[in-house]
């Protein structure tokens, strides 16, 4: 059972210029260390980064509270699963949140997808409530 979505689209020119403004500052506040390690080995960090940023906002609403309640950027991580499928880690408000909308005897599933189209980057998060017997999804 679905029980949350949310999408978000960044433009990732906006990424690029809040990097060179505020550098350390902002990828400290917003991205985990493993989101950095991750965009920075890679020829296309601005792109990495723009999508974990969409993924961030849309994983905030479906949760149903976007950046607020106790949810904050750094509460919500890209990671991917051995299979390399991107999911969200879930810490802090947002771990918290995650567990008030989980029904009684269910786990949750957050499907993450991402994609970019220079200079846009999208992302889509699907929250899915698994009963237990369900050994399908990973959470």
């Amino acid at each position: 059972m679905i029980i949350g979505i949310g999408s978000d689209i960044v433009d990732a020119r906006r990424i690029e210029q809040t990097l060179k403004r505020h550098g350390d500052r902002f990828l400290d506040r917003i991205f985990t260390a493993a989101e950095r390690a991750k965009a920075d080995r890679r020829a296309n960090r601005v792109e990495t980064y723009a999508k974990r940023f969409a993924a961030k906002e849309a994983c905030a609403k479906a949760l149903g509270t976007g950046l607020r309640a106790g949810v904050f950027w750094r509460d919500m991580g890209v990671v991917n699963l051995p299979s390399g499928r991107p999911t969200m880690q879930l810490t802090g408000g947002a771990l918290k949140r995650l567990q008030v909308i989980t029904p009684t005897g269910c786990r949750a599933r957050i499907d993450v997808t991402l994609t970019d189209e220079g200079p846009m980057a999208q992302a889509l998060v699907i929250i899915s409530a698994l009963s237990g017997a369900d050994g399908r999804g990973e959470s």
